[in-house]
């Protein structure tokens, strides 16, 4: 077990902390402490990014395309989640720009960007199993990403941390909604 001096600083040499933030200030938050490597960060945080927004169009086209006597109150929950996709989306572009990145918005090689998938479905059942799918695969995603920033990028982590706490929460919705259809024969 370590041991402190009673008298040591926490910070071993606050003016070298202070030098060094005075160098390289274009880098902003990226400072000499930043352990992860930055280009692989950026591109998996533009890969979420174009994962959040696939899901914001999926859910959109779902809410629209619902139909049925069950369909207004799945609607509203598409639509409460596309809402939420879109400020994971947002936070995450905030969070790449925070690093000295460029988030890609491009709908040019988003598909291919992007975990999960844009599929349709056809019936109410359908639109929410493809949901329900793709949150499972943001899961399993964003749960890799968080493990693999680890300590080296605290604050990405956390971001995605709690997207990943949201996505979870989204995939026990669709799992309720099918339940709750399939106990009306639907």
């Amino acid at each position: 077990m370590a041991t402190t001096q009673p008298n040591q600083p926490f910070l071993s040499d606050i003016q070298e902390i202070r030098r060094r933030a005075r160098q390289h200030m274009e880098r902003g938050a990226v400072t000499e402490g930043y352990k992860a490597d930055l280009e692989t960060v950026l591109r998996v945080l533009n890969e979420a990014l174009a994962t959040e927004l696939v899901c914001v169009l999926r859910y959109k086209r779902h809410q629209f395309m619902a139909y049925g006597l069950n369909a207004q109150s799945v609607a509203q929950e598409f639509a409460e989640h596309a809402a939420e996709e879109q400020t994971h989306a947002d936070q995450i572009a905030g969070r790449i720009t925070q690093l000295g990145g460029q988030p890609n918005f491009s709908p040019e090689g988003m598909l291919t960007r992007s975990h999960s998938e844009y599929v349709e479905g056809e019936t109410l059942v359908d639109m929410i199993k493809e949901d329900l799918v793709a949150e499972r695969i943001a899961i399993e995603s964003y749960s890799e990403i968080i493990r693999y920033l680890g300590h080296d990028d605290s604050t990405s982590r956390r971001l995605m941390e709690e997207i990943l706490a949201k996505e979870e929460e989204h995939a026990e919705d669709m799992r309720t909604l099918i339940e709750r259809l399939a106990q009306k024969g639907l």
